[in-house]
Parts: C-alpha cells; sequence; structure tokens
C-alpha cells in the first residue's frame, strides 16, 4: 500500500514538473529570466521542500484541524496517523490544482492505506472537503 501512495506522490510531482517546464525556452531568455529548476533548486536549498512541486505547505492550527475533519468525515481511520492524512492530502492539493485527469480516483488511491479503501465517490467527497478548506480552486 504504501508503494502505491508513493508511486502515485513521485507521478503528481513528475507531472506539475512537466507541465512547469513546456513552453517556449525563447521566451524565456527574451525576458531575461532563469530557468524553472533554478527556482525549484534555491527554494530547496533554502528548506522549502514543496516549494515549486506544487504542493501546498504544511497547514497549522486551525487549517490543518479543517483538513483533518474534512478527511475524517470520508472514513475516520484515515486519521489514525495524523501526518499521513495531512501529507495525503497535501498530495492531493496538487494533483487538483495540476489538473489531474481524474481527481477523484487519484484522491481514492491516495488515501486507501492502512487497510481503508475507497471508492472514486469517497474520492469525489474527499476533494470537496479539500477544496473547502485547504486547497480552494484559484
Amino acid at each position: 500500500m504504501r508503494i502505491r501512495i508513493t508511486t502515485a506522490a513521485v507521478v503528481a510531482v513528475i507531472a506539475v514538473a512537466v507541465v512547469g517546464c513546456s513552453g517556449d525556452k525563447d521566451d524565456d531568455s527574451a525576458a531575461g529570466t532563469t530557468s524553472s529548476a533554478e527556482p525549484m533548486a534555491s527554494a530547496a536549498a533554502d528548506g522549502g521542500e514543496a516549494a515549486g512541486t506544487g504542493i501546498p505547505p504544511e497547514p497549522t492550527g486551525a487549517e490543518r484541524d479543517a483538513v483533518l475533519a474534512a478527511v475524517r468525515d470520508v472514513d475516520g481511520r484515515l486519521t489514525h496517523d495524523e501526518d499521513k492524512a495531512v501529507d495525503a492530502a497535501r498530495n492531493q492539493c496538487a494533483a487538483l490544482d495540476g489538473g489531474a485527469k481524474d481527481p477523484d480516483h487519484s484522491a481514492a488511491q491516495r488515501f486507501s492505506y492502512d487497510g481503508v479503501t475507497l471508492t472514486d465517490e469517497d474520492g469525489s467527497h474527499i476533494n470537496f472537503g479539500l477544496r473547502g478548506t485547504f486547497c480552494p480552486e484559484s
């Protein structure tokens, strides 16, 4: 199960990186900007491990409580390990904001762990909760 979650997270990060790196290089050179890899490297060096990946920063306080409540609303067992639930929520926000093809299925896969298997409908409920709390549509 851990492999599935790790694989989904890696795929999401790669997808966001590929989308972020696509474009016309001549436009960057003409504008005098640096490559998109350079800001990510410096952000990571500054301790911002999620910077540049589309993954939002870890929520704290009331925001963290709201994220956990949204996940718990689908299945209370998912928040037994709160850090795992928050990490999955952060990765799912990146998928939602990155234009995932099937975000409901993605959420169902990402949150299916510790013996809990979710359906795409459950994933839809998680996405609804995340959009209402942690990663609103921009």
